[in-house]
């Protein structure tokens, strides 16, 4: 009789963690810091007020511009931009391309320095204003190596970008 108590509650015990697992893993995952990143496949893609044509159009995206998604409805996703305006857009004019924009200096002239290696002894390659749009190549211990569409290829410090 004793050993089938002990059982009893072992098998309750380990539901029990099982459960309090499963519940962690949900709302982890449907954290915003676990959200999907999606980018925008091509220029003047429309941002509207709601999942539909009908719905207002907000503003409008270039190729590129990267974007979480903080919802679902049928074939369009609620995004939140790097400066946390929200909308929708038509899933198939977004990919899974990682894009990063450059969320430093809003409201200056200041631009962040690109760099030809992932560090500040590296040569400045160029330089970028904010809300400048770069592919992300490669991410090496808080570096980014980013590609412009103009071709300039250089590496930027990933506390001045946002996105993926």
């Amino acid at each position: 009789m004793l050993n089938n108590i002990s059982h009893i509650r072992l098998v309750k015990n380990i539901t029990f963690r099982r459960l309090i697992f499963l519940s962690f893993t949900v709302l982890f995952l449907n954290s915003p810091a676990f959200a999907a990143m999606v980018s925008i496949s091509n220029d003047g893609v429309n941002i509207r007020s709601g999942p539909g044509e009908n719905n207002e159009v907000k503003w409008e995206y270039g190729k590129g511009v990267p974007l979480t998604v903080i919802d679902e409805k049928n074939d369009w996703y609620k995004i939140q931009d790097f400066e946390n305006d929200t909308g929708w857009v038509y899933k198939s004019l977004t990919s899974s391309t990682p894009y990063m924009i450059v969320k430093a200096n809003k409201g200056s002239n200041k631009k962040i320095n690109i760099r030809s290696g992932p560090g500040t002894g590296f040569n400045i390659v160029a330089k970028a204003y904010y809300g400048v749009v770069f592919k992300t190549i490669e991410q090496k211990k808080g570096w980014v190596k980013v590609e412009h569409d103009s071709g300039t290829v250089g590496w930027v410090n990933r506390s001045l970008l946002w996105g993926f």
